[in-house]
């Protein structure tokens, strides 16, 4: 049986409006439904690395709280680029975006993505790390980039998919779903686990 399959007498939720999670989620063949809850994404400030991620993940499922179903399966997730030792979410305006660009020229950055997946009574998380080479950007092309894309709602200011990453990036180490902000693989072997454990508990009810 196939996890599409399995997840017929469940609710899937996706809590995000990205379209490239969507999307994903979408190929990877589930069937779903798009929820979103307003949350003010701040973390503690002494949180670094991939313990940010994994924090605004849980806070994002923590919006839910009170109002999932006994069949529903929520995925809530957050993805930020770190370079240098250095936060990277995504840009408030071109002049910010410029400024994310110029810092991930020429050199070696992180992608880390956490996704939480909750139901009424358990929660997991999964994290993800990817590394991602630029080669040097020239003003011209960060600008022409920024003014074509718009990459106003990606973290560090760049699409992997968009023209930036076809002609900066080098090399990837690691997933590259990761970098469109959501670890594919991870997910689908933990909803499966999910699945399995919630089919089993059903038995004995």
């Amino acid at each position: 049986m196939t996890l599409s399959e399995k997840l017929k007498p469940f609710r899937l939720i996706l809590a995000s409006k990205s379209p490239r999670r969507q999307e994903i989620l979408k190929q990877m063949g589930l069937d779903f439904e798009v929820q979103i809850r307003s949350v003010n994404e701040v973390f503690p400030k002494e949180l670094k690395g991939i313990d940010i991620p994994i924090y605004l993940a849980q806070l994002k499922a923590q919006a839910f709280d009170q109002q999932l179903e006994s069949n529903d399966i929520l995925i809530t997730s957050d993805t930020i680029v770190w370079c240098e030792g250095s936060y990277m979410g995504k840009p408030t305006d071109f002049s910010d975006a410029k400024r994310l660009l110029k810092q991930l020229s020429g050199k070696a950055h992180e992608v880390f993505t956490a996704v939480c997946i909750r139901t009424i009574d358990s929660q997991s998380v999964v994290v993800d790390t990817t590394k991602v080479h630029f080669r040097v950007l020239t003003d011209q092309d960060i600008e022409q980039y920024i003014d074509e894309f718009q990459p106003y709602d990606k973290a560090g200011s760049y699409g992997v998919q968009d023209w930036i990453g076809l002609v900066a990036i080098h090399k990837i180490e690691g997933s590259y779903f990761n970098v469109m902000g959501f670890p594919s693989h991870l997910v689908y072997s933990e909803l499966e686990k999910m699945v399995s454990q919630l089919n089993l508990k059903n038995q004995y009810v």
